[in-house]
């Protein structure tokens, strides 16, 4: 039985950021657990290798929801990143923060600590803004952001087209304001993927003081009485205990930081008797609260060559190599923006994401066609779902319900969008490239086709939140204070995107990262 000070619970975007400010202090030891492995595949380094991962792939839990009612009863297929890093080794390293609104909106909750003001100097802090230093953007921080080497010219005509239709260009969405189209910038550094464990991990390992273990599927936490003590983990076929004197960290994400909890009789009691787990804390919030962005998308025909499906393979593969240019140095996602589906909005409420490729199915099923593809989802969802256990095993995918659509305001959203992107691709400056209309197609016109297309067709865009959520004291409902603290549980924290209270306007691995800066800070001072 090891002994450390502080024992984190998955090595994602979250715990890697931990792993490293807690590890400052030379005297902590600190222990990393992670249920996948280690993040060794050059196609997890080539930014454009996770578009080739597959359906196979060790690096993603490969999560299905259950049938969703509001989506024609389909189960849909949720990526996680299953390694070091977590989902910022597969996702399109897309750096945003979400909107200035979306903070003071989660201090109006009740969370002191977290406005906009509060957060954006741990933004800052974090962030290495090749661009230079300004009022949003800090240098010299681990997680580099890069602009695109070598964006593909189908940017400039969607570019082009959105303003033609009436929308104007930003050139960044993370400062003085977010709406707008324009280039993404990204998490890259000399054009490879600069995830969370190149970023904060492999520095702190480096120190000496904190102790990496992947393939290490953590069973329960083990408390005494109320405290959190330690955990017991599956590593190698056989069971093992480490103990902590500090605190113990929960960094699973939305998935599995409250799967774990529910394993560990944290949670609602009549679940967990339900379970056959003893209750040991009943914390009715736990898994309750899960929010997504969903997502549809427009495909259409390209009439040139300049597509990313045209592109031979082995020839971007050696351009990349010798160059770090061409398609493989690309996010796929390269271009997009924020727009309103109506006047009067305190922030945008729908985010476009322009692929130069077609993309459907998430890549796994291939076309043998040429063309372009515009994602659109709605940014915050009034729906909630929740994530509840199917058995005792730790080993076994939890039950996932994410409710889609349950609330008609975010379908109206998502129709608005798509209708706003359909108007944006008819516009000249996507002519000499424009063929036919691949999805939703020429037959699908009116409202309802619309809609009944929308239920058929939407995804998820990788943005699951809120299933640990933070709350004021009088929130029956929350699961963590507003130092992300586990209720009625001493010693025991949750940190990453579960803890959000509400979805943010945008992409959530820059969040998530700041959530680990700003807490770090705290736990330092707790100490």
């Amino acid at each position: 039985m090891s002994l450390y000070d502080y024992i984190i619970i998955g090595a994602g975007s979250a715990g890697c950021t931990l792993a490293n400010r807690l590890g400052e202090d030379p005297k902590v030891k600190v222990l990393v657990l992670e249920a996948g492995g280690p993040d060794k595949s050059f196609l997890l380094r080539m930014p454009a290798g996770f578009a080739s991962l597959g359906d196979t792939s060790p690096y993603n839990w490969r999560y299905e929801t259950e049938p969703q009612v509001h989506c024609n009863g389909r189960r849909m297929y949720w990526p996680r990143g299953k390694t070091l890093g977590g989902s910022s080794s597969i996702n399109a390293m897309l750096y945003v923060r979400g909107h200035a609104w979306d903070y003071d909106h989660w201090r109006q909750l009740g969370n002191d600590g977290w406005s906009f003001r509060e957060v954006l100097p741990y933004f800052r802090k974090a962030q290495n803004q090749e661009r230079g230093g300004s009022e949003f953007h800090g240098t010299g921080g681990p997680l580099n952001v890069a602009d695109q080497v070598d964006p593909s010219r189908l940017n400039e005509a969607f570019l082009t087209a959105c303003e033609q239709a009436g929308h104007k260009r930003n050139p960044d969405f993370n400062g003085a304001e977010q709406e707008g189209v324009g280039v993404y910038q990204v998490t890259q550094r000399a054009q490879q993927r600069w995830s969370t464990a190149s970023a904060y991990l492999r520095p702190a390992v480096a120190r000496g003081n904190v102790t990496v273990i992947t393939n290490a599927l953590t069973e329960r936490i083990i408390l005494d009485g109320k405290r959190a003590m330690g955990v017991r983990y599956r590593h190698e076929g056989r069971a093992e205990v480490a103990r902590c004197e500090r605190e113990i960290v929960l960094s699973g994400g939305a998935v599995n930081s409250p799967q774990l909890l529910l394993l560990s009789g944290i949670g609602p009691a009549d679940h967990a008797k339900a379970m056959g787990i003893r209750p040991l804390v009943d914390l009715p919030g736990v898994g309750a609260n899960l929010q997504d962005h969903l997502d549809a998308a427009l495909l259409q025909f390209c009439t040139t060559s300049d597509s990313y499906d045209r592109a031979n393979q082995l020839v971007s593969l050696a351009r990349y190599l010798m160059a770090r240019k061409g398609p493989g140095s690309s996010p796929i996602a390269e271009s997009g923006g924020f727009l309103s589906t109506r006047p009067g909005l305190a922030a945008p409420d729908i985010q476009l994401h322009f692929l130069p490729v077609l993309v459907i199915d998430h890549g796994r099923t291939r076309l043998k066609k040429n063309g372009f593809s515009l994602h659109i989802c709605t940014l915050r969802p009034q729906s909630t779902g929740t994530i509840r256990l199917k058995s005792d095993d730790p080993a076994a995918h939890p039950a996932i319900d994410a409710n889609y659509l349950a609330e008609r305001a975010d379908l109206d959203a998502l129709m608005a969008g798509v209708k706003m992107g359909r108007e944006i691709f008819a516009q000249a400056g996507l002519d000499p490239y424009r063929g036919e209309e691949y999805a939703p197609g020429a037959a699908v016109r009116t409202d309802a086709e619309i809609e009944a297309w929308v239920r058929a067709k939407c995804e998820t865009i990788y943005h699951p939140v809120g299933t640990c959520k933070m709350g004021p004291d009088n929130d029956r409902m929350a699961v963590v204070d507003n130092h992300l603290r586990v209720r009625e549980v001493e010693g025991l924290r949750v940190v990453d995107a579960s803890i959000m209270p509400t979805l943010v306007g945008g992409n959530t691995n820059a969040p998530t990262i700041m959530i680990a800066e700003r807490v770090a800070d705290l736990m330092k001072k707790a100490a």
